[in-house]
């Protein structure tokens, strides 16, 4: 690979080295697939370790496609796209499959939100303008993985679900920022730390049978809040200088 480091990118075939960062991206569809075996079966924990996998492999690609300048020296393999169709299975269509496909909301509300996610996510996977300049997304980025994790580990009232999702649903079209753990540069080592506790309080209640009870409780609910509320504390700090 010496031509990494050359001034002008060179066009390289699929059976160059830098070809397996688009197996990577790739890997997330099987991974998506196990997913919804798992959720078919009704194991929903199950369903969340590959989703959790996924969400892994889509923090590695796209670091490592900006590294090595994959859109420009493989412009006939599109990344952005491979990478929006497994995004939109593992952060939208699945996490919503697990919403109407449990016991966590009755009929016909199990329907009507996991419609309205499908739905609102596949508006916000077109809009163009949805990435910031500064890596942050423009209103809430589909992240249905986590926020449905959340609901269903944290979330014992129907009545709270059902309004929460109707929520993020609204703010998918909102002008308020979302953090990209890694994209974003400003407080990226606390936003990391918060997402790391996060996956550390997600493993113990997966571990517990779906349950997040004592310190995995607070740390899944307090690291939820910050990575929701971090970027749009970043934008009215910024309205307000």
């Amino acid at each position: 690979m010496a031509d990494l480091d050359a001034g002008t990118p060179r066009r390289l075939t699929a059976g160059h080295p830098l070809f397996l960062i688009h197996v990577l991206t790739a890997l997330g569809a099987p991974v998506a697939l196990l997913a919804l075996l798992a959720g078919a079966q009704g194991d929903w924990a199950m369903l969340f370790v590959w989703l959790g996998v996924a969400l892994v492999i889509d923090g590695i690609d796209g670091p490592l496609a900006r590294r090595f300048d994959i859109a420009n020296r493989m412009p006939q393999w599109s990344g952005a796209a491979l990478d929006f169709v497994i995004d939109y299975a593992t952060y939208v269509f699945l996490p919503a499959f697990a919403l109407a496909g449990s016991d966590m909301l009755s009929t016909p509300w199990n329907w009507i939100c996991g419609g309205l996610i499908v739905f609102t996510g596949a508006l916000y996977f077109a809009d163009n303008g949805m990435k910031q300049p500064d890596g942050s997304f423009k209103g809430f980025p589909t992240g249905w993985n986590m926020a449905v994790f959340g609901l269903m580990v944290l979330s014992s009232s129907q009545t709270f679900t059902i309004l929460f999702v109707l929520a993020l649903c609204a703010l998918t079209f909102a002008p308020v920022r979302f953090v990209h753990p890694v994209r974003v540069a400003r407080w990226r080592i606390l936003t990391l730390t918060v997402t790391l506790v996060w996956f550390i309080g997600a493993g113990l209640a997966i571990a517990n049978g779906m349950a997040a009870e004592g310190a995995a409780k607070w740390m899944l609910a307090l690291s939820s809040v910050y990575l929701l509320c971090v970027s749009a504390v970043q934008q009215l700090l910024d309205a307000l200088r």
